[in-house]
């Protein structure tokens, strides 16, 4: 993530005699493995679904039939399915020999399931169950849901998607909704006459009936689990190519086929290249990504196979708003979730446990594609920004090792975060270096090949890998896997012996809020280690608690060069002196590796801030636009730490300025014909940044575009809009507010109408964060778009978001995916450092959530305990370290 079934025609239920019972119900292997964990008895295996479904969208229901080819593999009298949200007017079994059964039904809301008794117990067998039911179309992304948006005639309009990852396929059909449980669907759906339907497979038949309707039936799924099921239906437009022997198409509301380009060119791109590099060719027939207006506040695109969904804000390039950075995730998107075509799709983790397999994998793809097409855009650079993210979260005592534990739906939801998608691609890269490319790939290509069609652990991964000739590797990859935390390597005093460089490792753990209690008892890891001191790079595994290094050359010793590594480095104060002499030196990956994990470390306690401030104040100004942006970023959460000591904050907006001026006055305020893509990057973000410390240049510059804006919506380009009226908007008073809001009002295109909408939550003006808060809960911005704007006021005014949404908590629900409403107050509080938030978080975990499904609450509340204990020191030692490195 970033989720056909035949179906029966009009006699769905009809009496099947057992003669016509499908050939692929005939015997067959139990292929569930009984050792996973199930919320499901163990009586049964479907291995095709029948669907037959007719949406009602103007009153938001659905009602359907379903008949599952099944097979009995213990007598029962009972089946229990997964359903949710879900009502039942008939069940009916009918054996493969004998009468058909008439069975009762029951439905547990707390468990999600139905349970259907028969008269009498049934033999093991092969049956299929047939069910006429009804279910309700959310508002939000799970299930069938509905997404409301303006037409490109400015009328009211309604398409409806399904979102069913992790377990909300149960909204949409009785089903065994557990990934281990694989199948083959067909689906059958009636919808208007006038409408597109768009499913997993291309429709088998499309025929008009009564009612204005018309009936499409769509081709045969491949066997797969019952979270990649797609359904979309609505006013929509499908533009396609032909790529390596496929039809590869985007699906848009009608009217924004042109938007659609970008992103279907990089879908003809990256298909031949996952064929090549996979060894398996993608099995549909077709591939489309399909784009829904609106957007969620917990992902924004579903690897459905063969019917990617995709929000618009994030797939299609629209030249009124769409910035660069936003057409580099276009591409990454593509990237990522057709890396789960195979990843996920084609091989699916066998359960939850192992999300990772899915996740990390597919963002590692997506990193390698983009530096195999655009190595232009730096993405060897943010690699090592995933992993300094994972790092963050990894460091807390409330982690959670990559192969989790999963017991319940909410800690599947909640499985879906830093540690499966940043460090799970983190680790990949590492074990990558560690068995080299080409033996990596062979292991990746044996694994695929092998597993096809099939669910998988982790542990089959590394079979694949070791049986490719990367020898070790299961010894690394087990320790990084199935233990959480984040080794540490500090450098002893280094010295030249030779001509080469020696030293001694010493492994232990690092933490940010139990520094004692690791160092005492820390974990071990196997841990790949390269290093270089002015000549060849050398390597070494660790495998105990101290390693001797001996590096060729006798240069400044540089451990995790390249940075593959997932690790933390403490140095001695001379080794971090040297290294801040050399880092304009450096690679640019290197350079950003260095400072990061400098700053960490100062952050943390591990030594003062001055050894991290020296390494990020040595970035050259000319520095790699990339690194620059990583830089830029680190300087701005630092003036956000130093809210309270104005003279510090002072200081450090003069040192930004000084530093960033000068590269913004070179790049210019508008693009430039021809310029290099990450200089487009580079542009806005140190708008934002310089426009964040006041900078009068770029706050007249703001000013005066806004009042150009105002009589012409096309006088800002459409790359830079948001990053322009992000400055004005923090900054607004009422009037300014008011004209954004009006903008927003009279706004048609849906993406740019969006973007409006967020950025009125975003002004620093208390009075005016609580007009946009009350203007969430109206039907004014979209019931997708409100959430946004609650995030948005949460990141200037936190303590007023939090109390906003614990007082109309009922109602703030309703504008929050199902799956992702545990998480929402963690992501309201993720950019503050007060630790009063710490009861206030408490209660509400106690009050709404069950104690097995609090870890994204438990990991804010660690990290602002830790914060407060290091926070006093952080500010105390940057203002020194301001006061004697004045600006120049």
């Amino acid at each position: 993530m970033k989720s056909s079934v035949l179906l029966l025609a009009t006699a769905a239920l009809a009496l099947v005699a057992p003669a016509t019972l499908p050939a692929q119900t005939a015997a067959r292997v139990d292929t569930v493995d009984a050792s996973l964990p199930t919320q499901l008895p163990r009586t049964a295996i479907p291995h095709h679904y029948a669907l037959n479904v007719t949406p009602h969208a103007e009153r938001l229901t659905f009602d359907g039939t379903a008949a599952i080819d099944l097979e009995i593999i213990k007598p029962t009298r009972e089946l229990t399915l997964n359903a949710a949200d879900l009502t039942f007017s008939s069940a009916r079994l009918v054996p493969a020999s004998g009468a058909p059964l008439t069975g009762t039904s029951a439905v547990n809301a707390d468990s999600e399931t139905a349970t259907f008794t028969f008269p009498k117990v049934l033999p093991v067998g092969t049956y299929r169950l047939e069910l006429t039911y009804a279910g309700k179309i959310n508002t939000q992304a799970n299930g069938l849901f509905a997404l409301d948006y303006k037409n490109r005639e400015g009328k009211d309009a309604r398409a409806i998607y399904t979102q069913f990852e992790a377990a909300d396929a149960r909204r949409f059909m009785p089903s065994w909704d557990e990934p281990d449980y694989k199948a083959t669907f067909d689906l059958t759906v009636r919808v208007p006459a006038a409408q597109m339907a768009v499913s997993n497979m291309p429709a088998a038949s499309s025929r008009n009936i009564a009612g204005g309707l018309k009936e499409v039936r769509f081709q045969t799924t491949p066997t797969m689990s019952s979270y990649l099921l797609f359904l979309g239906a609505g006013d929509l437009d499908r533009v396609t190519k032909q790529a390596a022997g496929r039809e590869v198409g985007i699906v848009t509301t009608r009217g924004n086929g042109d938007k659609a380009g970008w992103a279907l060119d990089a879908e003809a791109q990256i298909l031949p290249f996952y064929n090549d590099y996979f060894g398996t060719p993608y099995p549909l027939p077709k591939l489309d990504n399909v784009a829904g207006p609106g957007q969620s506040q917990f992902f924004g695109a579903m690897e459905n196979w063969g019917a990617i969904f995709t929000f618009e804000s994030v797939l299609l390039d629209d030249p009124a708003i769409t910035s660069e950075a936003q057409r580099h995730g276009i591409f990454s998107t593509e990237a990522h979730e057709m890396a789960h075509q195979w990843f996920g799709d084609l091989v699916t983790m066998a359960w939850w446990d192992d999300l990772w397999l899915n996740e990390g994998f597919a963002s590692w793809m997506e990193n390698k594609a983009t530096q195999h097409f655009h190595p232009d855009w730096a993405a060897d650079i943010d690699r090592v920004g995933s992993r300094e993210a994972a790092m963050g979260l990894d460091s807390l005592n409330s982690t959670h090792p990559v192969v989790q534990q999963v017991r319940t739906v909410e800690q599947a939801n909640q499985a879906f975060d830093t540690i499966s998608y940043q460090k799970g691609e983190s680790v990949i890269s590492m074990l990558e270096a560690f068995a080299t490319p080409d033996v990596w790939r062979a292991g990746i290509r044996r694994y695929v090949a092998t597993h096809a069609y099939q669910n998988t652990r982790t542990t089959d991964l590394w079979a694949a890998a070791e049986a490719a000739g990367a020898r070790g590797l299961t010894t690394v990859a087990t320790d990084f896997t199935t233990q959480p935390g984040v080794p540490l390597i500090t450098v002893g005093a280094s010295r030249c012996v030779g001509g080469n460089t020696v030293a001694t490792l010493t492994q232990g753990q690092y933490s940010v809020d139990r520094r004692a209690e690791v160092s005492a008892r820390p974990l071990s890891w196997h841990v790949p280690v390269s290093a270089s001191a002015g000549g060849a790079m050398a390597k070494l595994v660790t495998s105990g608690r101290t390693a001797q290094l001996s590096v060729p050359g006798c240069g400044p010793l540089l451990v995790n060069a390249g940075q593959y590594g997932y690790f933390r480095t403490l140095y001695t104060p001379q080794q971090n002196n040297a290294l801040v002499g050399v880092l304009p030196r450096l690679s640019g990956v290197d350079q950003y590796g260095l400072f990061s994990n400098g700053f960490e470390m100062s952050l943390a306690g591990y030594q003062p801030m001055a050894a991290g401030l020296d390494l990020l104040g040595a970035v050259p100004r000319d520095a790699n636009a990339k690194v620059t942006q990583y830089a830029a970023n680190y300087w701005t959460d630092l003036y956000d730490l130093l809210e309270g000591d104005k003279a510090a904050q002072t200081a450090l907006a003069t040192r930004i300025r000084a530093i960033y001026g000068p590269r913004l006055t070179q790049l210019g305020f508008a693009p430039r014909t021809g310029e290099a893509s990450t200089d487009a990057l580079l542009r806005p973000r140190l708008i934002d940044t310089l426009g964040k410390v006041q900078d009068p240049r770029v706050a007249a510059e703001a000013n005066r575009l806004f009042g150009a804006w105002k009589a012409n919506p096309n006088a800002i380009f459409g790359s830079l809009k948001t990053t322009w009226l992000s400055v004005i908007a923090r900054n607004a008073d009422a009037a300014t507010w008011e004209a954004i809001h009006q903008k927003a009002l009279s706004t048609s295109g849906n993406l740019e109408r969006t973007a409006l909408y967020r950025l009125l939550g975003s002004t620093r003006d208390e009075a005016l964060a609580r007009r946009a808060l009350d203007l969430s809960l109206t039907a004014e911005p979209g019931k997708t778009t409100s959430a946004a704007i609650i995030t948005s006021v949460a990141a200037a005014h936190p303590k007023l978001a939090v109390n906003f949404v614990l007082s109309h908590l009922a109602q703030v629900n309703q504008l929050i995916d199902i799956s992702g409403r545990s998480r929402f107050m963690q992501r309201l509080v993720q950019g503050s450092h007060d630790p009063a938030f710490i009861p206030i978080l408490e209660d509400y975990a106690s009050k709404n959530l069950k104690p097995t499904d609090r870890k994204p609450i438990q990991q804010v509340i660690d990290r602002l305990r830790s914060e407060s204990t290091q926070l006093p020191r952080v500010r105390s030692e940057t203002a020194a370290w301001l006061a004697a490195h004045p600006a120049g």
